[in-house]
Order: structure tokens, then C-alpha cells, then sequence
């Protein structure tokens, strides 16, 4: 059977130590005030009533005050605090009570100012001895059992590395021993930390850990405590490699579970974290004042993007939520989410299909929304290739049915979520999103002209985990044993986390939705940072599982896929970017066709499309999109006339 001292006491044992060190503190105030002369002409037993409102006031105190929530294991400069603001209270409750008790004529009064600090010193001083104790004893046993510990290097100079490095020094059964630190900015090189030297900067990474291998038990992790620019992130990721070592990092702040206590666990380092984005500022506020008690839609909610749309929306404080996806199990996942964390928010999870005119009109004349998201689309480019009919009735019909609806009930702002991928198409689902794109432009302008509905459109590159993305094929192809296959050794694509991404979202429709009406029918454009090679991404996936690339896990290349391009671009030549307030993002000149001929080729696409006519189909987005260079568009060499008023600039 284990035995143990309680909580309660625990509680009774400090309050038994107060209670006797403010019975003394009295006794050695008067001692230290007065000499033999002074304290023989004073009568002791007219010191004992004195004594005794002195420590009832402080037992009251004690009490009333909740003193003894604190543990003297982790006492802290709050209890210090506690402990000042318990003594003062003391005293100045005494000091009246004693003046009208005999006017103070037996005791000096300074004596009550020595009492304080004595007190003070009583009180705080055996916390602090127990809690230097307990560390230093801790610290004999780790130094003791280090050989059992893993040996990490620790990257970063922060708060989050402090607490890293005390959680291990007082938990003797944490697996990790920190035998170097290094500043990547340098400029704490020299110092120390927790007794360790701390090295820098990031380039004298490698001599390092040359340096600690030598004089301390070689690292066989490095531990990384910040957010790292992509460039030094490679960097590590690459001198890792070279001596065989794998890369762990400390949570951030807003990651720390509120029933951790102490505890700050090392997590395995995410792709994402191999982008070493620096996290945008956004306007929160702006959002919240945005969204809070609207009612908001967004279709496609149980997409990758439309699920963490959700999500944000959710946070912040919509009166109605409506959730709309044409994917029973989608919806229904993201429905229940919503409902387990957001338990009092008004939601309605709709099956619907966006190329389903009636029941989307239904849809919104039910529900009104004030505000859309419109992330419903088919974007997986092979896929959307080998079915293009498909393809182009989600994308465009899809976005048109939608955007009509917007304009229709009145919505005041519809977001367009659109890709990259829809510059210089060379494939069907680029073209069908830049026809979208073209659309929601001339509904822009229009609705600028009746001050109506706001259409919204922003474009960014690939998302990190995203249905259909790269990086969950090399994870499973990892986990296969592989090898990873990528279709081209150049290839390069622009990446953006899914949380960021709709981050950047939310803070598009904020700015759009007080858009200068001059700027009506612009895109913006997310600020993707570098493209990456594709092939380097796979390398670094292989690194994270613990394989050497090329040696434990080969990288296949298959070839272009039909549709594909070797890099992608975020704005076309004819579409120069214009700065913003904000500088994540900025705003494409837009180029929209005639509206009236565009409404006549999206009707006779319709037609097209319900009659299932594949290669007019496809012909007529060619000539609606002149950049797409697709292999069913015409090879005449000539502009058809259709072709000529697409490319007629409003």
C-alpha cells in the first residue's frame, strides 16, 4: 500500500509553520527594537494580550486570504507576493486595533515596521529553502540517472525553453537531458541557461554540436522551442541528416492543454513546420465585428477548407450557422464537431448539391444569409480532366447558381475561394476556377453599380493536408514502405497551411466587404511566400520518419500528369498586383468580359452541360478562357469571334 501526506494535510503542516513563525516574528521584532533597559521597564504580562490579537489577526489572515492553495514545491514570486500582501494586510489591521487597546504605550512603534519585515522574511524564507532543496535534490538524482535520459540539443532562447528545461530538471522521470542550447540570432550566445552555456548563431549549428558531442554525452535529438524561417529550418532539417538525428519541437503557447499543469511535452515536427511561415497578423476584431450575429453560409463546409472555415466562422459568434455539402458523411462530421464545441450556436447542416438550381434557391430562400463562403468545387486536377463535364458544372455552373442566389436575397458579401491553379490553365479544372473567377468579377461590378452584393474573390496555392494533397500520398506511401513518387524533378508548388489559409480567408472578406468601389471586380491574391520543390518535399517526409532519402526510401518520378504544370503562378502578366493595408495579401487587376455576353455563354454552357456534349463543352470554355491552352481547344491558329469578346476588358 502507498501512503502519502494528503492535500488537506499538507494545508495544516504550512499553517502550523505560519502560525508559529508569526507568533515569533513578534517576539523577535521587540528584540531587535529594544534593549535590556528598555525591555526591563515594560511589564510582560502587558505584552500577552498584544501578542495574542497578533496572531489572531493573522490567523483570519491565513484564511480569508486562501493561503494555502499555493505548494511550496512550486513556490514562486506570486507566493512572494501573496506572502507581502498577506503580512501588510496584518499589520495594518493590527496597528488600530492595538492603538485602541492601550494608545500603544507598551510597544514602539517601530517595532510594527520590524515586524513586517521579519514577518515577510518567516513566512517566505523556508519556501524558498524547500523549493532550492527540492530542485538541487532532483537535480543529484538526474545528474545521478542521466545516462538513462535521451540526450537532445535544444534550439531557441525563449520562454517556452525555460520551462522546457525546469519541467525536466524536476521531474525525475522525464526522458530527456538538454547537453547544449543554442540562439539561432546569436545574441544570447555567451550566457547561460539553467547552468548550460548557450551557443550561436544558427550557422555554427554543426560546431555545435561538434563541440557538446566532445565535452558532454553526444545529442541524438534536436529539440527546436520557436518558429524558424523556412531557410533555417532546412538548414537544421539538412545538418540533422547528416548526424543521423531527428528533429522534435516544444508546443506553442496556444497549444498547452489547461490539464497539463507543468508538463511541456515535445511533439514530432510537422511538414508544416519545415515552411517556417511567419504568422500573418490579422484583424480579429474586424472578423468578430464582421461575422458575430450574421448568418453565415458556407458551402462545401466539409471540405478541407470549408471545414476549417467553419470552424473560424463558428469562433466568432455567428447568430446562424448554415452548413451545406452535398457529402452525407462530410457533413455529418462536421456537423457534429460544430455541435460539440460550439453547443449553443444556431446551426442547420443542409444536403445540397451547388449545381442544383432549385434546391440552392430553397436553400437560401430559407435561410437568408447575410454572409457565404462559396468553397464548394471539384479540385483534384487528374480527376476533374478525365471528367470534365462534372468538373465544369461544379465549378462554374456551381459558382454562377450560387452567386445568383448571393445577389437574389440579398447577401451582402459572397467569398469566392479560388487557386492558383486557374493562371495560364493548362488544365480543366484551372480554367473552370478562372471562369468562376470571371464571373464573380462582373457580379462585383455590377453589384458595385446598385450597391448591392459583394463578391470576394481570393486565390492562393496548395494547403498543407488537404484532400487530395501531395503530402498525405507521401505519408502513406511512406508508411507502404515506399517508394514516394512525384511525376517531375523540378516541379515546384506554393504551400500554405489550412489554418492560415482561411485565416487570410476570413481577413479578405474584413477588407472586402469595405472595399473602395473603384477596386470592385480586383483578386486577391494570399502571399504564399517561396514555391517549393516538390522533390525537396519529399525528401524532407523521408527525413521525418526517420529514413535516409535515395537510401532507405527511393523517390520515383512517374512524369507529368495530363493537365499538369511543372510551377504555378498567382497572378497573370495582365493582372499587376496592387498593394494593401495588409501585408499577406494583395489585389489583381481584374480582366472581366462583357456581361451581357458572358451570361449568354454560361447559358448555352448550361445547355451544353445538361445535354452532356463533352467537347463543345470544353471548346467553349477554351474560347471563354483564352489562356487555357487544353488539347480541345481549336488549332486553327485564328481568334474565333467568341474568342475576341472574351478577351474584351470591362
Amino acid at each position: 500500500m502507498k501512503f502519502g501526506i494528503t492535500s488537506r494535510n499538507k494545508s495544516l503542516i504550512a499553517f502550523s509553520h505560519d502560525l508559529f513563525m508569526l507568533a515569533i516574528s513578534f517576539a523577535i521584532s521587540l528584540t531587535l527594537r529594544m534593549d535590556i533597559t528598555d525591555a526591563a521597564g515594560i511589564p510582560p504580562f502587558s505584552l500577552f494580550p498584544a501578542w495574542g490579537i497578533f496572531i489572531l489577526i493573522g490567523i483570519a489572515n491565513f484564511w480569508m486570504l486562501d493561503f494555502y492553495r499555493g505548494t511550496w514545491r512550486y513556490a514562486s514570486m506570486n507566493d512572494l507576493l501573496n506572502i507581502i500582501k498577506t503580512s501588510t494586510l496584518i499589520m495594518l489591521l493590527f496597528l488600530p486595533v492595538l492603538f485602541f487597546w492601550n494608545r500603544l504605550e507598551d510597544i514602539p512603534r517601530s517595532s510594527l515596521i520590524i515586524n513586517w519585515f521579519v514577518l515577510i522574511f518567516l513566512l517566505g524564507g523556508p519556501r524558498m529553502i524547500y523549493r532550492i532543496w527540492k530542485d538541487q535534490g532532483i537535480r543529484r538524482i538526474m545528474e545521478k540517472d542521466s545516462h538513462l535520459r535521451v540526450p537532445v540539443f535544444l534550439i531557441g532562447f525563449d520562454d517556452i525553453a525555460e520551462a522546457f528545461l525546469r519541467h525536466i530538471t524536476r521531474d525525475p522521470a522525464s526522458a530527456y537531458e538538454v547537453v547544449g542550447i543554442l540562439d539561432p540570432t546569436g545574441q544570447e550566445a555567451g550566457r547561460r541557461m539553467h547552468n548550460l552555456p548557450i551557443m550561436g548563431p544558427l550557422d555554427k549549428l554543426q560546431k555545435a554540436l561538434d563541440k557538446v558531442s566532445l565535452s558532454n554525452r553526444k545529442p541524438q535529438r534536436i529539440v527546436i522551442s520557436k518558429v524558424i524561417d523556412r531557410d533555417s529550418m532546412q538548414l537544421i532539417n539538412e545538418i540533422a541528416a547528416n548526424n543521423n538525428l531527428s528533429i522534435e519541437r516544444l508546443p506553442n503557447p496556444t497549444e498547452f492543454k489547461s490539464n497539463l499543469g507543468n508538463e511541456i511535452e515535445v511533439q514530432p515536427i510537422a511538414i508544416e513546420d519545415l515552411l517556417g511561415r511567419q504568422q500573418a497578423k490579422l484583424d480579429r476584431p474586424a472578423m468578430e465585428r464582421l461575422i458575430s450575429g450574421k448568418r453565415v453560409l458556407i458551402t462545401g463546409c466539409g471540405g478541407s477548407i470549408g471545414s476549417e472555415l467553419s470552424r473560424q466562422v463558428s469562433s466568432f459568434k455567428p447568430s446562424h450557422i448554415i452548413l451545406l455539402d452535398s457529402s452525407e458523411f462530410n457533413l455529418y462530421s462536421i456537423d457534429m464537431e460544430i455541435s460539440e464545441n460550439y453547443p449553443s450556436l444556431k446551426r442547420d447542416a443542409v444536403l445540397g448539391d451547388v449545381r442544383d438550381t432549385s434546391r440552392l434557391n430553397q436553400i437560401f430562400d430559407r435561410f437568408k444569409p447575410e454572409l457565404v463562403f462559396h468553397a464548394a468545387a471539384l479540385k483534384h486536377v487528374p480527376l476533374v480532366e478525365a471528367n470534365p463535364i462534372e468538373g465544369i458544372h461544379t465549378n462554374v455552373l456551381g459558382t454562377k447558381n450560387t452567386a445568383d442566389a448571393c445577389r437574389r436575397v440579398g447577401v451582402k458579401t459572397m467569398v469566392l475561394i479560388s487557386t492558383d491553379k486557374a493562371i495560364n490553365p493548362p488544365n480543366i479544372m484551372g480554367a473552370s476556377k478562372r471562369l468562376a473567377e470571371i464571373y464573380c468579377q462582373m457580379m462585383d461590378l455590377v453589384g458595385k453599380k446598385e450597391n448591392n452584393t459583394r463578391f470576394v474573390t481570393v486565390r492562393f496555392g496548395n494547403v498543407l493536408g488537404s484532400t487530395g494533397s501531395v503530402v498525405p500520398l507521401f505519408e502513406r506511401q511512406l508508411k507502404a514502405g515506399g517508394p514516394l513518387t512525384v511525376t517531375h524533378p523540378d516541379i515546384t508548388r506554393y504551400f500554405m497551411t489550412i489554418k492560415e489559409a482561411v485565416e487570410l480567408v476570413l481577413q479578405t472578406m474584413t477588407m472586402g466587404a469595405a472595399l473602395a468601389s473603384e477596386d470592385a471586380g480586383k483578386i486577391y491574391v494570399l502571399d504564399m511566400g517561396e514555391p517549393v520543390k516538390i522533390t525537396d518535399l519529399a525528401k524532407q517526409v523521408i527525413r521525418l520518419g526517420g529514413f535516409e532519402p535515395d537510401k532507405d526510401i527511393k523517390i520515383e518520378y512517374t512524369g507529368l500528369r495530363p493537365g499538369e504544370k511543372l510551377y504555378e503562378e498567382l497572378f497573370h502578366e495582365t493582372e499587376p498586383l496592387v498593394p494593401t493595408t495588409h501585408n499577406s495579401l494583395k489585389l489583381a487587376t481584374p480582366r472581366i468580359v462583357n456581361q451581357e455576353f458572358l451570361t449568354h455563354s454560361l447559358e448555352k454552357m448550361t445547355q451544353l452541360v445538361h445535354n452532356k456534349k463533352r467537347d463543345e463543352i470544353i471548346n467553349l470554355l477554351a474560347q471563354l478562357v483564352p489562356e487555357y491552352d487544353g488539347v480541345h481547344k481549336s488549332n486553327s491558329g485564328t481568334k474565333t469571334e467568341l474568342q475576341e469578346q472574351a478577351q474584351a476588358i470591362v
